[in-house]
């Protein structure tokens, strides 16, 4: 077993993350969970569960268990499962106890992951992450646990940035995994593909149709995988186009908003500004100083 608590000076605080514990623990088959070792306000009766003033960011590798909170329903956790408490949560959880489980731990505080939750990144209604074994995961909370052991000059800053790689990475695994299991991500990358490929003339009906999809499941998939809808993606792929020929080419701006798919030169204009708040000229100034004063209109 590796744990350390933490504590947290005022300035710390000020950082906008600040971490009060970290640790591993591993629980044979039929063993007391919790064990004994850990403060007070950490102990808990599983059958009663407890509520904490931190978040925490669970990672379990070996075994399995149950997962429970106020807000969401009862989970079954095996290895490869992230679990995230909230504080003011009521939960419990523990291991099967045919199986134990092998556990890493991370608790923190702050504004950063506040503002994350209320926008929405995280939820009570939402706590598990299928993030399957990951060895840089893995890695991250033994890193973790070696600064919290030597508690040099800055280590909540160097902690902080750890939380943030792995509340990322919970994310990001899960959230991919989930695509993945679907076939939905090779399928909106094949789409991005047909984008780039057709960027003059494709439109989002034909997207969906080229992968075989009603438009308007293919609309909320897509947007749910990239964050925009069809028509806004396109209409990005253009305009970042559009960056890189305004800076690395001599090409009139005519010749660029015809390339890119658009009626006219004045709807380019348009288009580009409201993106950018830069005109196609002024862009071009700014990013290749005077040397295209001379632009081809």
């Amino acid at each position: 077993m590796a744990k350390r608590y933490l504590t947290i000076n005022p300035f710390d605080q000020t950082w906008g993350l600040a971490i009060n514990s970290v640790g591993h623990q591993s629980i044979a088959e039929n063993e007391v969970y919790p064990p004994q070792g850990h403060p007070t306000r950490y102990l808990f009766n599983t059958q009663n569960g407890r509520i904490l003033n931190e978040y925490q960011l669970l990672y379990i590798t070996k075994g399995g268990g149950t997962f429970t909170s106020k807000t969401s329903t009862r989970w079954t956790v095996k290895d490869g499962t992230m679990f995230l408490l909230f504080p003011g949560e009521w939960h419990t959880y523990k291991p099967h106890e045919s199986s134990g489980w092998n556990e890493y731990w991370i608790g923190f505080n702050g504004r950063i992951m506040d503002e994350w939750v209320k926008a929405g990144f995280f939820s009570k209604e939402s706590p598990i992450f299928n993030v399957g074994l990951n060895e840089e995961l893995i890695s991250l909370y033994k890193r973790a646990i070696i600064i919290a052991d030597a508690q040099e000059a800055n280590y909540q800053q160097a902690l902080s940035g750890i939380v943030c790689n792995l509340i990322s990475m919970a994310l990001y695994l899960s959230r991919n995994k989930d695509f993945s299991a679907s076939n939905i991500a090779e399928q909106i990358n094949n789409v991005k593909v047909t984008v780039h490929e057709n960027i003059s003339t494709i439109t989002p009906k034909e997207l969906a149709k080229s992968i075989c999809m009603s438009y308007s499941k293919f609309r909320k998939i897509f947007k749910e995988y990239t964050g925009f809808a069809p028509s806004k993606y396109i209409q990005e792929v253009r305009i970042n186009l559009a960056k890189e020929m305004l800076t690395n080419t001599s090409k009139s701006i005519k010749e660029i908003a015809f390339e890119l798919g658009y009626e006219n030169k004045d709807y380019f204009f348009t288009v580009f500004r409201k993106v950018t708040d830069m005109t196609p000229i002024a862009y071009r100034r700014y990013t290749q100083g005077e040397s295209f004063s001379n632009n081809k209109k």
